[in-house]
């Protein structure tokens, strides 16, 4: 039976989430704030690396990081465990391995040999989830694992959509995270580039003659300009065309190309440009006219898009709500536009504009947590200074509130609007993930060989952080709630369950 205090908690939370902001706290406690803001969670080691470095100095160093971040040598070797003869060597392998399995005359030969490629399969998307926790509970470079999230997001791929599994790991880890802080458009061809948005949004069968143009109005609905920006559907259609050809090359097989266009040909690993499929015909888009003449096409398209002020203001409005919590207000989006339009989309330099702006000086919190923020922000303050060695409950707490990694099926990704994840259901799972985190260590520290026992491990959430700093942060009702508690275990559940650590 629930405990009354537990009750309290859960039954009152929707109307505490809506309450006013925290008085005026110490400088410590908006140090906290300010860090657990931008990063995946605040926690005693990071809270004091950064009152030692002082903030626009932590800042500095997070919005320049070095282009490989060390990790813990733990997280590291997971990481390693990826296909060790790079992306393109092992697709070509897993397709073979299919299509020796589909052509094997004997059904039970078959059925085996299907079963072990699925099996494979399986091994790179728990391979992948695994590394992407890891990364983003334990790189010292948070606040580019915070905007690799968001990016993802944006330019969401789902993994279960035929081979995609196979590659959305190599998808954050090239094309998202290397240009999570570099410029717009740098981002945006990266992820055009890759294999797993290309069989997502179906560019794969878009050729002259065949247009598809799914991949073409999300790229204007969802990842640049946004509805209502101004394009026209000639514009999708135009975008269309150009993008024929640009698809991918899981063989080894060459590509016989007419004399005139062999020049146009392009091969990347598993991208290519074919210029048998690609529709050479003029373009009108955007109100400019675009040339047939191969891939040149589709990079001055994205120049138009990434240029355009319509796609300045919906991405930086999507940043600003991402971390405020709420969407801003025009004068900070009129001024994080302007940003992204003078510094040719400079990603950096909008997140300094706005950390430094009034509106993020005056957050108070940063909006009801996502399931991701809200369960590794737990762990990083549980576990602070131990990695965890089995990732597996966490993906499962992240499945069970509805944000579990590259499991978004439609292409707009993940909400940032906090009230959607505001529901009584999702307070009644949290309070119960709440439990799990606070009452031990809950699997994370079992051996990766499944046949150990969990290493002893105990969430330490009432560390010196707390009682100096954080605690002042607590309302009347969270405190009596943690006064009632009977054990350890019970406090834990209490703190993680509260309306103060949801924010």
């Amino acid at each position: 039976m629930m405990r009354p205090a537990w009750a309290s908690i859960l039954a009152g939370a929707a109307l505490w989430l809506a309450a006013s902001p925290l008085a005026a706290a110490p400088s410590a406690t908006e140090d906290a704030a300010f860090l657990d803001a931008l990063t995946w969670g605040v926690s005693p080691t990071s809270f004091a690396a950064l009152r030692a470095k002082g903030r626009e100095a932590w800042l500095r160093e997070q919005l320049h990081p070095p282009a490989v971040s060390p990790l813990p040598a733990t997280v590291q070797g997971v990481v390693n465990e990826g296909p060790r003869d790079g992306l393109y060597e092992h697709t070509l392998y897993l397709f073979a391995l299919r299509r020796a399995a589909d052509a094997e005359p004997d059904p039970d030969a078959r059925k085996s040999a299907r079963q072990y490629h699925q099996a494979l399969l399986n091994a790179d998307a728990r391979h992948s989830t695994s590394a992407a926790i890891l990364r983003a509970l334990y790189a010292p470079d948070q606040l580019r694992e915070r905007l690799t999230w968001f990016w993802f997001n944006r330019f969401n791929v789902h993994q279960a959509k035929g081979p995609v599994r196979i590659w959305v790991g190599d998808y954050v880890d090239t094309a998202i995270r290397p240009h999570a802080l570099g410029r717009f458009r740098d981002l945006s061809e990266a992820t055009l580039r890759h294999p797993a948005m290309l069989r997502y949004l179906d560019n794969t069968d878009n050729a002259a003659g065949h247009i598809n143009e799914n991949y073409a109005r999300e790229i204007m609905e969802l990842h640049t300009m946004g509805v209502g920006s101004g394009y026209t559907q000639a514009d999708v259609e135009a975008l269309a065309r150009i993008l024929t050809g640009v698809g991918i090359a899981p063989n080894r097989d060459e590509i016989k190309v007419r004399p005139e266009h062999r020049a146009d040909l392009l091969r990347e690993g598993l991208f290519v440009f074919n210029p048998n499929r690609h529709d050479y015909g003029d373009k009108l888009f955007l109100g400019h006219t675009i040339k047939g003449r191969g891939f040149g096409e589709v990079e001055e398209a994205l120049d138009l898009i990434a240029r355009s002020p319509a796609t300045a203001r919906n991405v930086t409005r999507a940043l600003a709500t991402y971390y405020l919590g709420r969407a801003p207000d025009d004068a900070l989006a009129a001024t994080l536009a302007a940003v992204f339009t003078r510094t040719d989309g400079d990603i950096a330099a909008v997140m300094d504009a706005l950390v430094h702006s009034p509106s993020f000086a005056a957050m108070r919190d940063g909006g009801f947590k996502d399931p991701m923020r809200y369960v590794l922000s737990a762990l990083r303050m549980a576990y602070d200074g131990r990695v965890i060695l089995n990732t597996g409950p966490v993906i499962g707490w992240l499945n069970r509130l509805g944000e579990g990694l590259f499991a978004r099926t439609t292409p707009d990704g993940y909400p940032i609007d906090p009230a959607a994840w505001m529901g009584p259901g999702q307070m009644s799972a949290r309070f119960e993930v709440a439990r799990q985190i606070g009452s031990g260590p809950a699997g994370l520290f079992k051996p990766a060989s499944g046949d150990e026992p969990d290493a002893p491990a105990f969430p330490l959430l009432a560390n010196g952080l707390f009682f100096t700093t954080l605690e002042a942060g607590l309302g009347t009702a969270t405190r009596a709630a943690l006064a009632q508690a009977i054990s350890p275990q019970d406090w834990n559940t209490l703190y993680l369950a509260s309306p103060e650590f949801a924010r």
